[in-house]
């Protein structure tokens, strides 16, 4: 029986069912010796290269900064980011993903700034420091270079209006973006994402401008590269042909309607494995996801990127959120050219529940962190089974 057939008949799987021969625990490393034998993932031609090159699926969780400069000294590379990392682990994830920003005022997109809450040169030491400490727990970076609109407008929408303005934001833009190239190269990142949910760019006929910028990082950075495409465009962006991995922030509906059943969402978790496969066969590219997350909410599914900033007098409700993890997670687990995913997410400062309200994304002693337990201990038609004595195309028989 398949993972995705035995998540959906129970609510949370037994961790014993599914124990991946060394758990969380054994993924911590000593520093010293993380460091001299850091080697980053590489990947074979075609949608299933990831694993086929020997990688297993990504489990990973996006560690957010702390977004308030009067909470010094518990963002990125602070003894409290230390204490999330070490939940990470704990939880069983193998990746972490670390979101620097920068600041761009509108969406008329005239710069951006790369300070964010700290000047930038200390920023960058301090991700320098985060990524470094990530990897002396055994878990590998992905870097996530995004962008902050101060008027609280989506950065999809940026346009500076004309041939003049796009030159001039693309010029920053490609400053911003090389920066943080810079650092992933000289940390050893594991994968760089160009850029997020940059729709009004990459879906349009100013796209080449765009590819520029990834031939320039390539010069730069020589690991893995991604873009974090929104997944209601991803099908429309021009720039996949240049990436490594299609990434998609995939806050995907799975019901069009409040009070869908588990089973309803479940078929919608179908539809997206489907739209997942027809992606990677397309473009002959493994896909993965940069960001998945439901809010604690009823209903989460319908429209899961409303913002929870946003939202009044919600009444909280962790097992909506958990269904909605397990519609989606269940039937991707089955599929080999889905490389894996990263949970929005928590926070640098584990014990700081300013970031977000209560009924907010982070599943963290939620009823949906168990589920992501349970998938991370689970194995994966992604996963290389290499750390288990199978070749890379191996299958196991009764999981698979």
């Amino acid at each position: 029986m398949s993972f995705a057939r035995l998540l959906a008949c129970t609510f949370v799987v037994p961790f014993a069912l599914f124990v991946r021969g060394g758990a969380a625990a054994n993924r911590t490393e000593n520093t010293a010796h993380a460091a001299a034998t850091w080697k980053r993932p590489r990947l074979e031609p075609g949608p299933e290269g990831w694993r086929l090159a020997g990688n297993d699926a990504i489990r990973g969780i996006t560690i957010g900064p702390i977004e308030n400069a009067y909470h010094p000294g518990v963002g990125y590379g602070s003894p409290a980011y230390a204490r999330t990392l070490d939940e990470c682990v704990r939880m069983g994830a193998t990746w972490v993903a670390i979101t620097p920003f920068g600041r761009v005022g509108d969406l008329k997109g005239r710069g951006v700034d790369p300070s964010f809450e700290t000047p930038f040169p200390q920023n960058r030491e301090n991700v320098k420091h985060a990524i470094e400490m990530a990897h002396a727990r055994g878990l590998r970076v992905m870097l996530v270079p995004h962008l902050w609109v101060e008027s609280g407008e989506w950065r999809a929408q940026i346009d500076p209006g004309t041939d003049a303005g796009w030159e001039a934001w693309a010029k920053s833009y490609g400053s911003f973006v090389r920066g943080w190239a810079e650092v992933a190269e000289a940390t050893k990142v594991d994968m760089l994402s160009a850029g997020v949910e940059l729709r009004s760019w990459v879906t349009t006929p100013r796209a080449p401008s765009f590819v520029s910028i990834l031939r320039e990082l390539r010069a730069i950075y020589k690991g893995p590269l991604t873009y974090s495409g929104n997944w209601d465009d991803v099908e429309n962006t021009v720039i996949l042909g240049e990436l490594d991995v299609i990434g998609i922030n995939a806050f995907y509906p799975l019901a069009d309607k409040d009070g869908a059943s588990f089973e309803t969402l479940l078929e919608g978790g179908k539809r997206v494995r489907d739209r997942v496969r027809a992606l990677a066969d397309t473009w002959q590219k493994p896909v993965m996801f940069t960001e998945i997350g439901y809010t604690t909410r009823p209903d989460p599914a319908i429209r899961p990127w409303e913002w929870p900033d946003a939202m009044k007098n919600v009444r909280v409700d962790e097992r909506a959120q958990a269904e909605a993890y397990r519609a989606l997670i269940a039937p991707l687990l089955d599929e080999p050219r889905f490389m894996g995913f990263f949970v929005w997410r928590l926070y640098a400062d584990p014990d700081d529940v300013s970031q977000e309200a209560e009924w907010g994304f982070s599943p963290r002693g939620k009823e949906a962190e168990l589920v992501m337990r349970d998938a991370f201990e689970a194995w994966w038609a992604g996963d290389a089974f290499r750390k288990y004595g199978w070749a890379p195309a191996a299958k196991v028989p009764g999981i698979f």
